[in-house]
C-alpha cells in the first residue's frame, strides 16, 4: 500500500473508488428498471432482450474506443465525454416518447460503463500492477452501488409504481455527480502514447490473453444474463412474490460484495490459483439452485450463494492478466471488448428463447454458460501453474 503514502495517487485512488461506486448504481439500474419500463411501454420480451443487449453493445463500444480517445484527446477529456451518457439516457428515459428513445437510453448507460471500467480498471492497475486486492477493492465499489439502487426503487415504488420515475430523476442527479467527480481526478501523464517500439500488439501471441478473454467471455454470458433477466424471471413466473423479486437485486449484490471483500482478503493469503476453480464451481451449483428451487428460502439460498461464488472471479481473472496489461497497455481493451460480446448475445438469447419456449427456459440457457465458464477456467488455472514450474 506504499502508493498511497503519495497525495495525488491517494485522491486518484479514492476519486476512482467513488466514480465506480456510482458507476454501479448507474449501470445496473437497468435491470431493476426493465420490468416497470416494461409494464409501461407494453414490451414484449424480444424488445427487452434487445434493449438489455443494447446497454452490452454500448458497453463493448466504449470498451474499445475508451482506450482508443485517449491517445488522440488525454485520458480525462474522454472520460469527462463518455460520462456525459449517463445522464443523458436517463433524460431519454424519463422524456422518451417512443421504444427507440428507451433503446437508445439503454445503449447509452452501456458506452458510459464501459469508459468508466476502462478508466478505473486501468487507473487502479497502474498504480499497483498484478495486486488483486486493489482490482477486488474496486469492484466492491461498484457491487455497494449496485444494490443500493433496487432498494432505493423499492422505497420509491412504496406509494406507487409511479414511483419508478422518481427513481430516475435521482439517477439523472447521480449522474451528474459522476461527472463532477471525475473533473476532480487529479491525471499525470495524461497523453497516452500511441504505440510502443517493442510492438503494441505483441499480446495476440500470448495464450494468456484468449484463455482470460474465454474466461471473460462466459462469465460476462453468465453476470449480464442473470442480472438482466433476474427479475423479471421471478415476477413473471410468480416463483416469489413481486416485492421479493425486486429485492433479490440487492440480496445479488450485497453477496457481490461480500464476495468480492472476501476475495480480496483471501488473495493476499492464499494463491489465486486454488481461488478461482472454488469460485467457479460454486457458480455452477449455486446457479442450478437459483434456477430449480421452488421454496423461497432454497431460492434466496441460490442467489447467495450465486453472488458470492460469482463476485471474485472477474477481478481475480483480471489480475491474472495485469503483468500483461502492463506490457501491452492496449491488451485491455482488447480483452474487455472481445469479453464483452458475451453480455451482448446472452440477453438476446434469452430473451428469444422465453418469447417462444416461456422465461424459465430462457433463464435454463445460462446452465451451458455456466458450465463452459468453469471448463475455461480449470484450462486457464492448469496453464497458469504450468507457467509457475
Amino acid at each position: 500500500m506504499d502508493f498511497l503514502q503519495d497525495k495525488i495517487k491517494k485522491k486518484q485512488f479514492l476519486c476512482n473508488y467513488s466514480v465506480f461506486l456510482l458507476n454501479g448504481m448507474l449501470a445496473l439500474s437497468i435491470g431493476s428498471l426493465l420490468p416497470f419500463i416494461r409494464d409501461a411501454r407494453g414490451l414484449d420480451y424480444a424488445f427487452c432482450g434487445l434493449i438489455v443487449s443494447l446497454h452490452s453493445v454500448g458497453n463493448l463500444f466504449s470498451s474499445f474506443t475508451a482506450g482508443l480517445l485517449p491517445v488522440a484527446i488525454g485520458r480525462k477529456k474522454s472520460i469527462l465525454f463518455f460520462n456525459l451518457f449517463f445522464a443523458l439516457s436517463y433524460v431519454l428515459i424519463i422524456f422518451g416518447n417512443h421504444n427507440w428513445c428507451i433503446a437508445m437510453a439503454f445503449f447509452l448507460t452501456g458506452v458510459a460503463r464501459g469508459a468508466t471500467s476502462n478508466f478505473c480498471n486501468t487507473a487502479i492497475n497502474s498504480l499497483a500492477p498484478g495486486k488483486a486486492w486493489t482490482i477486488n477493492g474496486l469492484h466492491a465499489m461498484f457491487s455497494v452501488g449496485a444494490f443500493l439502487f433496487p432498494i432505493l426503487l423499492t422505497l420509491f415504488t412504496a406509494t406507487g409504481e409511479s414511483g419508478w420515475i422518481t427513481a430516475c430523476y435521482f439517477m439523472l442527479a447521480m449522474g451528474i455527480l459522476s461527472w463532477i467527480l471525475y473533473a476532480m481526478i487529479p491525471m499525470e501523464n495524461d497523453r497516452v502514447e500511441k504505440e510502443k517500439k517493442d510492438g503494441s500488439f505483441g499480446f495476440f501471441s500470448e495464450p494468456l490473453f484468449y484463455l482470460c478473454v474465454a474466461t471473460l467471455f462466459f462469465y460476462l454470458c453468465a453476470e449480464q444474463g442473470v442480472i438482466g433477466w433476474m427479475i423479471t424471471y421471478f415476477k413473471d413466473t410468480g416463483f416469489l412474490p413481486a416485492s421479493l423479486s425486486q429485492m433479490t437485486a440487492s440480496v445479488l449484490w450485497v453477496m457481490i460484495l461480500a464476495g468480492r471483500l472476501t476475495t480480496a482478503w483471501l488473495s493476499t493469503r492464499m494463491q489465486k490459483e486454488k481461488l478461482l476453480p472454488i469460485m467457479g464451481a460454486g457458480l455452477v451449483c449455486f446457479f442450478f439452485l437459483l434456477l430449480f428451487s421452488r421454496s423461497t428460502v432454497w431460492i434466496v439460498i441460490g442467489i447467495m450463494g450465486f453472488g458470492y461464488s460469482m463476485a471474485g472471479i472477474y477481478p481475480t481473472t483480471v489480475s491474472f492478466a495485469g503483468n500483461l496489461i502492463e506490457k501491452y497497455p492496449i491488451a485491455w481493451s482488447f480483452i474487455l471488448t472481445i469479453a464483452s460480446i458475451g453480455s451482448i448475445v446472452m440477453p438476446s438469447i434469452i430473451g428469444k428463447i422465453a418469447e417462444t419456449a416461456g422465461i424459465f427456459y430462457g433463464m435454463g440457457s445460462i446452465v451451458v454458460v455456466v458450465f463452459i465458464d468453469m471448463v475455461c477456467i480449470l484450462a486457464l488455472v492448469r496453464y497458469l501453474k504450468k507457467q509457475n514450474q
